[in-house]
């Protein structure tokens, strides 16, 4: 007698007490595409990005005002390592929480992930050296938004099929607005009443938001493979389109997030603007970030994710050579609006690259997460490169490196792309 998959593959989703048989069928093979129960999921996605990589975003705040002096005193390169290794914590546990997504622990990462979090603002507000704030902000806050990064943004592809370039346009679009609103809070509450009681109350939006999500996300079953206890898919390193995606996303990585952290203080410096105005750039570059993930997504929708997400690191590079010797205020805010808008891709796209990279949705945690880990080595390096090259060179020379690399980054992206989908020009990848 022939044994049904069904029979052998468990099923995650399922809650305590519910046996396998109870479940319709059609609840396990069928993805909703949409629906009240669906688009929650994408509500919380939108939370889960606003505490977590939010925070990576918003950290160019952080650095202007570590810079300054108040709290310790540091090279840019070195505060640059607390908001690199931060991003690169939320990466590498993608290896972790992606096989834990898979495994069905959707739930426990979503709550332990949302307390440290929390936790760790609390005690940011209390610290006053370099080193506390490295282990509070860098590895505490790191680890709490990377158990919530990936299976966040993963349940989508468990409740959407072919509108899942929409739904993670709008969950992403959660980083960006919580990266606005963020660096504004910062630099209004921080100059009124100081860092501690600043910290302390974005902790309260935090507090706000994290419970929202934890009350709202919900895992589905869905089938899933047998554990092997290993948390990488090696069949998927011998497929050229995922090895060359992993490798453009590696190179982006280096320096797509590069203005994030020094526009401000290059403003600042090169007298572009007064402090006052130049603390809201950032702000005003993830405000057009927040657009480029609802608008690149919706676009990718129509063109194919690998097509746009390629042009838009290339369209990357080609902004940060306009930031060299920018003089005006306008000039300097039209590109950083255009620049948002495509460095958003960098969020929004990968997502449902993955999921059209994976062979079934029981591996797309695992291999989500295993292009997030990637993708820690340029983010950890990249901006500390740039404030050597910027302690050195000057700043031209940091947006002549950032452009080139993120221009490499979007020709092996193209690579990908057509490894996966065909060398025809207008072909829908």
């Amino acid at each position: 007698m022939e044994v049904s998959k069904s029979d052998h593959e468990p099923l995650q989703g399922i809650q305590h007490g519910q046996s396998y048989d109870s479940i319709p069928s059609s609840e396990i093979s069928e993805i909703p595409n949409g629906g009240g129960k669906a688009w929650l999921q994408v509500l919380g996605a939108f939370l889960v990005y606003f505490n977590s990589w939010a925070l990576a975003d918003s950290y160019g705040a952080y650095q202007t005002f570590y810079q300054g002096g108040s709290l310790f005193s540091a090279s840019a390169s070195s505060i640059s390592w607390i908001g690199s290794t931060q991003a690169s914590v939320i990466q590498i546990l993608g290896l972790i929480t992606g096989p834990l997504y898979d495994a069905g622990y959707f739930q426990s990462l979503i709550y332990t992930g949302s307390f440290m979090i929390l936790f760790g603002q609390m005690i940011l507000s209390l610290c006053h050296t370099y080193y506390q704030i490295f282990l509070v902000q860098a590895v505490c806050q790191g680890i709490g938004a990377g158990l919530l990064a990936v299976p966040g943004i993963t349940n989508l592809s468990a409740y959407f099929d072919t509108r899942i370039e929409l739904a993670t346009g709008i969950a992403t679009a959660g980083g960006g607005v919580g990266a606005i609103i963020y660096p504004i809070m910062f630099q209004q509450i921080a100059t009124q009443v100081g860092f501690g009681w600043c910290v302390r109350a974005i902790g309260l939006l935090m507090l706000v938001t994290l419970s929202l999500q934890v009350a709202v996300l919900r895992d589905r079953p869905r089938p899933m493979r047998p554990s092997k206890g290993m948390n990488v898919d090696w069949t998927a390193l011998k497929e050229p389109a995922y090895v060359m995606f992993l490798l453009g996303g590696i190179i982006a990585s280096i320096s797509v997030n590069i203005p994030n952290y020094y526009i401000q203080i290059y403003a600042i410096r090169n007298h572009i603007t007064t402090g006052g105005v130049g603390f809201y750039l950032l702000s005003i570059l993830n405000a057009g970030s927040v657009c480029g993930r609802l608008g690149l997504n919706a676009l990718a929708e129509k063109l194919g994710p690998f097509n746009v997400f390629a042009f838009s690191i290339t369209l990357c590079g080609v902004l940060c050579f306009a930031l060299m010797n920018v003089e005006s205020l306008s000039g300097l805010i039209v590109i950083l609006i255009l620049y948002g808008f495509v460095a958003g891709a960098l969020i929004s796209l990968p997502p449902p690259c993955f999921v059209k990279l994976s062979p079934d949705r029981g591996v797309v945690g695992t291999r989500m997460g295993m292009g997030y880990a990637a993708s820690v080595v340029g983010t950890l390096v990249g901006p500390p490169m740039a404030g050597a090259i910027q302690d050195r060179m000057g700043f031209n020379a940091m947006w002549v490196f950032s452009g080139a690399v993120s221009i490499a980054a979007g020709v092996v992206l193209l690579l990908s792309r057509g490894f996966h989908g065909g060398w025809a020009v207008w072909a829908k990848v």
